[in-house]
């Protein structure tokens, strides 16, 4: 049975906000593909994505690289931006 869109973000938001860098990236795979029926949201992904790159992550840098690909400038600073916040208060 598939896993609904709340289950999934129950398990994998408080890991992706406790800094886990595979959290981050399942969260910016499911905003930037509209996996589990999630919203199709460039900027969130790209965020989590940013975050998961920056502990390390290999998988989230080439993901990250190719959702910029699609992404306006615009977007893509809105992004940076969300995760640098995102770092400041974590």
């Amino acid at each position: 049975m598939a896993r609904s869109l709340k289950a999934y973000t129950d398990d994998y938001l408080p890991l992706a906000e406790a800094g886990e860098d595979i959290a981050q990236m399942q969260l910016g795979l499911l905003y930037s593909t509209g996996q589990k029926g999630a919203p199709l949201d460039y900027v969130t992904a790209h965020k989590w994505l940013n975050l998961a790159a920056l502990r390390g992550n290999d998988e989230a840098k080439h993901l990250r690289k190719e959702l910029a690909g699609v992404m306006s400038r615009e977007e893509i600073a809105a992004a940076q931006r969300m995760a640098r916040e995102w770092v400041s208060t974590h």
